[in-house]
Parts: C-alpha cells; structure tokens; sequence
C-alpha cells in the first residue's frame, strides 16, 4: 500500500513502478481508479470485478450476480495466473478485500490517502507511507520541467517557490508548466503573485486537519494557475465539473461548452498543458480528483444556474443522443421507438461507421452513461435520466450481466413516473423484465411484464402490448409453463399481425412454435416453425432464421425424422457460420449432436456437442452449455463408458442448480440416475430420483408426468 496525502504522487509512483516490473507479471496488469475520493460516489467492488473478469475473458454470461459470487469466480480464474493488479485512489479497505485475488503469484498494489490500518493487521498488507518531496528533490524536479524554457533560476527562488508548493509534486508540476510557459519573467515575480493569492478554495475535497500548510499549497496553486488561464479556458475547465463522470472524451466536452469541437480541442490541450487536466487515450481527458472538485467549485460559483442547468443538459442529451445512435448501429432489433428532443444547434451527436465502432464506444462510455443517468434524475431531467436506458435495450440486453444496469433501471423507473411519463414507463418496466428474466428471478420478471402490458394497454400501445406479451411469454418458457407460454405468444402474434410487422411476426410465430415443440404437439409446431422460417428469410432476418431452423430440427428429430433433422440443423448452422454468430453455430450443433444421440451414433455426437460447448463457453451461456454436457453424458452412456456420463450429467446438475432451473436440473438428475443404475449404483440412483422427484411436484403436463413415470421405474430398479 502506498499511502500519503492528496498530490503527493502516489498514483504517479505506482503506474511508473508497475511498468518497470511487467515482466515479472507474463500474464498481464490489471488497473483501475476506484475514484475513493471523486465528487461522485467511488467505484463499487462489484462493477470492478466485472471490469476485471472481462479482461480476463469471461464471457458477460458467465459472470455471477453479487458481490461475493464475482470475487470467488475471480480469484478462481487468477488461481493460475501472475498478474499485477493497481487500485488506485481506494478510500476504504471495503472496496478493497473483493479484489484481492488469493493466489501467491499475483501482487496487488494500492493507493489511499487512508493508512488503512485494518489490511496491514488482517491482510499482511506492507505500507509504504510517501512523503512531500525533500527540498533538493523538489528544486531538482522544478529544474528538469524548466531546463529547455529557462536557464537562469537560482536555488534560492525554486526553493522559495517550492516551500510555496508544500513541495507537493501535483502542485509543482502545475507552478511549473506556468513558469516554462512565461521564460522572460523573472521568477521572483511568479513567487509574489502565488504568494499574493487570495482566493483560496474553501472547498478543497480533502481538507487534511493535520497539514493545513500542504492544503492551503494546494489550494492557492488551483486557484492561481486557474487565473492565468484565458476566460475561454477557464469556462471549460469549470463546465468540465459539471461532467457526469471523472473521464470524458473531446466531443463530450465540445457538447457541455457549446463549442465546435477544433474549438474545444484547442482548450482542452491549453488545460492539459497546464496540467489542470491530463490526456488519458486518442481525444480522452480526465482529471485528478482534487482538480475535479475544484472545477465543480468554480462553476457553483461563478456560473448562474441556468447557465449550469444549460450545460448539464447539453452534455446528458449528447449521451442521450450518442447512445441512440449506437443502439441504432449496433442492436437496434427489437428496441422500442423513444422519441428524442432535437439536440441544440451547436450540440453534434456521435455518429458510427458500423456495429464495432458503436459497441466499442458504449464500451467506453459505460460508467458515464450509468453516470448520466444519475445526474439527470438528480437534477430534475427526468426525461433524460428513463430514455437512456430505453434507447440502450438490446445493448444493455445482449452484452451486460443483468445487474449491472439494475440500479440505474430503476431510478429510470422511479424519473419516469416523476415525469408522470406512463410509455416512459412501460418501457422501462419491460426493461426491467428483461433484467430479472436474465437474473432467472421469474417471480420478479414476470410481476415487471404483466405491469407493462397494463401500462401499454390503458396507452393503446400495440407493439408495446405484444413486446409485453411475448417477453411474459420467454419467462413461462423459462419457468416451464408452456400452456401459459403458448397463451402469451398466441396473444403477441396476434397484435403483431395487426400492425403488418414482419419482424415481429416471424419471431414471435418461432416462439410459439417452440412452445408447441415443448408440449409435444409436434404437428403444429412444424407448421409454425415453417412459416417462422419463410418469414424471417423474406425480412432478411438470418439469425432468427437459423434459430427458427434448429427449432424446426428438433420436431424433425422428436418425430423420427433424422434425416430431415440434419439437414435444417446443417442449415441453420451454415447461416450461422456466414454471420460469424457463436451462439447460434452452437445450438445447432447441439441440435445435431441430439440428433446423433437419437440415431444411436455416440461417437459422431460427442464431436457435435463438444464443439457446442466450447462456443457456449466462449458465447457466454453457462446454461447452454450445460444442456450440452448433459447431452454429453447420454452419448458416454451409449458408449457403455457410465464413469464419464455420470461426470457430465453431474457437472450440468451443478450448473443448473446454480442457477435455480429446477425444470433442467431434475432432466440432469434423471439421466445421471440413469447412467447409475446402468453401472450399478442403486443407492445413489434412488437419491438422485427422490430428489428429482420432489422437483418435478412443481411441473404439470404430459412432458413432466412421462419424466415422473420414468424416475418411479428407476427408483424401483434396484
């Protein structure tokens, strides 16, 4: 832990010495600034651990819910590895315990202006306190910033000036950069002017009781440097505390000062030359924490509220507009319409090339999107603060673990209903079925679409209507409650219709289908997948159309149609390669490897299925591949190898139980327990049958009375 006051350069000597050591680390670093000390609430352990299990390459959909599931599947995946970690600016040692990774092979340092005490006693953390600057250190460190702009300065008046600077190393660089940037005037004359200031900042973020002359330092060189600046430098750099987040890029900034952006450029390199700002990435900027505060300081001071009003609402309806236009480019499939306010005049929205450019700036802006949020709701723009997140749907949808946008889903829920916004929110209500639903809390997920489908019936809203239908209609298939399922998707189809929607209709008449394949009304569910498949192939829709096609395979299939099942999963996955789509290459390899299964020919299968699961592994769908080790274990046991096939059915029980999917969990149970009595292990075959037994109470149906009449035969095998 290297600790000390705010400036004193601890994050400097961390970064340096983390890169002179990177060889001892072959697997890589791992950063982050826990901003313990940012105007804006600091960086919750949970959201680092998935920033950190991204850079580990774990799949979104693998990465768990909580708190404590993330920081055991993340110090399991470092087990292996030599990393080095950096916490930047902790302020607790709450924030730190989670990421600490556990293996004796990887190093973590950290930044506090705390000493922490509690991680030296319980962790055997080693404490490094760093102290101001030695005198000599501090004029050498003034003269090597100075030695191309300026020759003649005694020791004397660097000395003076770095007394001035509490010899802190922010403080320094700052008066510094002044001093290069005047060559011809006198040093004495700089002294007198810093030493003259009288506006100090009484909001400094940090007050330390116990040196105020390293406070008051710090203080008098913010507001000195800041009124060197130019009234155009200045402005921005005020307005840039009134920034959602502590990063920001160029055009963000060009939005909040009502600037073009060659303009804001300019201003944004005159800051970063005055080290009031520092250059983080290709047109990034952030800023230290105390400088961040100071900024929000003087445009609470010097700026009117409307002007401030006037700025916060540029810069949010720049993300506003920004993330619609992602959404656009990169998932725009089943978003909702939102209807957008005109952004001002001199406020240009991001535009992208394509879907790579759009996800990769979502990537990017995730934290100041979530940020934006806040902000809007806080400060009265609820309008702002529920379209956010209703633009980014099928973004936050397809590419986030479901809690990470919870919170923000909710205070969007609660701007909405401020506003007295009723489309505002349903659709944040659907949003938020969605996240439930992917959180496998159905009780939840279905409370939130039957709310949206009230909401979006007293609107008169169709799509709206049928969008909450269908979504009710995903969680009864997920719940296992097909009649209800096929009730729903009957009811979504039909509004559908109403609007002529091509989109729409095939896929909702492909999830109807899937519910009659899962009552087992094989007849009709081919009718419906075909049409599904005409439609979706008409609209230009490939990967329904390859989803629709493995669907279909699996009627083929339950119908003893082997050849048939082959050739619409050979399809399907032939569409799929052509995308590049992972996911729904696997289910139809899945769907092939089932199909081998039924034909008796294990060795062909397990070739399809092990392909299936590594591309739900590396698709992110733990359940997915889960449903292929299961089918893994069927193939072993035609195989006669019970060992292996108890080994994956049991693996694929684990992982649904994880889960809470009781339906897939007692399938799992059933075949293990089969693989057993083949081997001869009754007594643990009775225990996985009374078990799965006691899961399917909850089910009705002929599927789950025929699983029922099977586990009574097993139970009574032995």
């Amino acid at each position: 832990m290297i600790v000390g006051t705010a400036g004193v350069g601890k994050t400097s000597l961390a970064v340096r010495w983390a890169h002179q050591v990177r060889d001892l680390f072959p697997d890589g670093q791992l950063y982050v600034n826990l901003h313990g000390y940012d105007p804006g609430p600091p960086v919750a352990a949970t959201d680092v651990l998935v920033r950190f299990l991204r850079a580990l390459d774990i799949p979104v959909e693998r990465i768990p819910t909580g708190e404590e599931p993330r920081a055991e599947l993340f110090r399991s995946s470092m087990a292996e590895r030599r990393i080095l970690i950096v916490l930047d600016n902790a302020a607790t040692a709450g924030q730190i315990r989670p990421l600490l990774p556990g293996a004796p092979n990887c190093l973590v340092v950290i930044t506090s202006r705390t000493r922490m005490s509690g991680l030296v006693a319980r962790e055997g953390a080693y404490r490094v306190s760093l102290e101001t600057l030695s005198q000599s250190a501090s004029v050498q460190l003034l003269r090597t910033v100075l030695a191309a702009y300026r020759t003649s300065d005694n020791d004397e008046e660097l000395a003076e000036l770095a007394r001035l600077c509490a010899r802190l190393p922010l403080a320094l660089r700052i008066v510094a950069e002044r001093a290069a940037a005047r060559p011809r005037m006198p040093l004495r004359d700089l002294i007198a002017d810093l030493r003259d200031e009288s506006g100090l900042w009484d909001a400094l973020s940090a007050e330390d009781e116990q040196n105020p002359e390293q406070t008051d330092a710090v203080r008098t060189v913010f507001a000195w440097s800041y009124r060197s600046l130019t009234p155009q430098a200045a402005r921005m750099f005020r307005l840039l505390g009134l920034h959602p987040g502590p990063d920001f890029s160029l055009e963000a900034a060009a939005a909040l000062s009502a600037v073009p952006p060659v303009t804001a450029r300019r201003q944004l390199d005159t800051l970063a030359g005055a080290h009031l700002l520092e250059e983080s990435g290709h047109h990034r900027y952030e800023f230290h924490d105390l400088l961040r505060a100071y900024a929000l300081d003087q445009a609470q001071s010097e700026e009117t509220e409307e002007g401030r009003q006037a700025a916060s609402e540029r810069v949010l309806g720049w993300y506003l507009h920004s993330a619609a236009a992602a959404a656009q480019a990169g998932a725009n499939t089943y978003t909702l319409p939102v209807a957008l306010h005109p952004l001002p005049e001199n406020v240009t929205a991001a535009n992208f090339q394509d879907d790579k450019a759009a996800i990769a700036w979502y990537e990017t802006e995730r934290a100041n999107l979530i940020a934006a949020v806040q902000v809007a709701s806080a400060g009265g723009m609820d309008r702002i603060a529920w379209q956010i997140p209703a633009v980014l749907t099928m973004i936050i949808a397809d590419r986030e673990p479901a809690d990470t946008w919870l919170p923000t889903q909710q205070m969007a829920l609660e701007a909405a209903r401020r506003a007295e916004d009723r489309y505002g929110e349903a659709i944040t209500l659907d949003n938020l079925g969605i996240a439930y639903r992917h959180l496998f809390q159905l009780p939840q997920a279905e409370e939130h679409f039957s709310r949206t489908l009230t909401v979006f019936r007293a609107l008169g809203d169709t799509l709206g209507q049928a969008r909450a239908a269908n979504g009710l209609g995903v969680t009864h298939m997920l719940a296992h409650d097909i009649d209800q399922a096929a009730v729903r998707f009957e009811e979504a189809l039909r509004l559908v219709r109403e609007l002529g929607n091509p989109l729409y209709t095939g896929a909702f008449t492909r999830n109807l289908g899937w519910a009659l394949l899962e009552r087992g009304d094989l007849h009709r569910a081919e009718t419906a997948l075909r049409q599904a498949a005409d439609v979706l192939s008409a609209a230009g829709e490939s990967l329904e159309q390859a989803e629709t096609l493995t669907l279909l395979a699996a009627v083929y299939r339950r119908s003893h149609r082997f050849d048939e099942a082959d050739g619409a999963a050979e399809q399907a996955l032939a569409i799929a390669g052509d995308s590049d789509a992972t996911l729904f290459e696997a289910l139809a390899l899945l769907e092939l490897g089932r199909n081998a299964i039924a034909r008796e020919e294990a060795t062909e299968a397990l070739g399809h299925l092990q392909q299936a699961a590594a591309l739900f592994q590396r698709a992110g769908r733990p359940d997915l591949q889960a449903a292929a080790w299961d089918a893994t274990g069927e193939a072993y046991c035609l195989l006669q190898r019970t060992e292996d096939a108890a080994g994956f059915h049991r693996q694929a029980a684990t992982a649904h139980r994880s889960r809470g999917d009781q339906w897939s969990l007692a399938a799992a149970l059933a075949h293990l327990a089969a693989t057993l009595v083949q081997d001869r292990n009754f007594l643990e075959a009775q225990e996985h049958c009374r078990e799965a037994l006691q899961l399917l109470a909850n089910f009705s149906g002929p599927e789950a009375e025929a699983k029922r009449s099977h586990l009574e035969a097993l139970l009574h095998s032995g």
